[in-house]
């Protein structure tokens, strides 16, 4: 394997269309990959899942329908996206504090632990006066589930760890060549032309 290590980033390794598709699977569709990778735009550049204060107005959606501490709030997001999205929680924690300083939500106590952050009247008018934003940001989270069901094929990634075997056992072993890998790399390249008109 220090064949293909020494000519990594090159046109002509057959590791680079390999870590081309893997990237695609990962961060394709309008909203990027799965949970952990962030959304990606054009060129894998990392793009905000929400914009200005959308996701403030999700919790508090969230908190209108029950209430909620940090953990649900980050598993109920997660839920909506089809388990492809999941705020962190040094935006979630920062965000929840947000909405007790404006007054749009209040903790109350539970039976557990943790203290639960629930809706106040300003808030629910605060949701009312946004519906429209509030149900925008909803639906891109349901579009992202949408999404990751129809990338996150198991026949797709079973065909991808046959892939990476086979890379593997055909350039590790005694004998393999640099023609060995230009003709790897064809076939590969090849492959990515066939997906790329399906």
């Amino acid at each position: 394997m220090r064949q293909c290590n020494s000519s990594r980033g090159e046109r002509g390794n057959p590791f680079f269309a390999f870590r081309e598709a893997m990237h695609a699977m990962r961060h394709g569709g309008p909203f990027g990959g799965p949970m952990g990778g962030g959304p990606r735009g054009r060129g894998g550049e990392r793009r905000r899942m929400f914009e200005g204060g959308e996701l403030r107005l999700v919790f508090l959606k969230l908190i209108e329908d029950q209430p909620r501490h940090g953990y649900d709030l980050i598993r109920e997001i997660e839920s909506l996206s089809g388990g492809a999205y999941a705020p962190s929680p040094g935006v979630v924690y920062p965000t929840m504090t947000l909405l007790l300083d404006m007054g749009l939500a209040e903790e109350v106590e539970s039976d557990g632990p943790r203290k639960l952050m629930t809706i106040t009247d300003t808030g629910r008018q605060h949701l009312a006066e946004r519906a429209d934003e509030v149900a925008t940001a909803i639906g891109r989270l349901t579009a992202l589930a949408k999404v990751s069901e129809r990338t996150d094929a198991a026949p797709v990634r079973r065909a991808m760890h046959n892939l990476k075997q086979a890379l593997h056992d055909c350039l590790s072993r005694e004998g393999s060549t640099r023609e060995t890998q230009l003709e790897v790399a064809r076939i590969l390249d090849e492959a990515v032309g066939k997906i790329e008109r399906l």
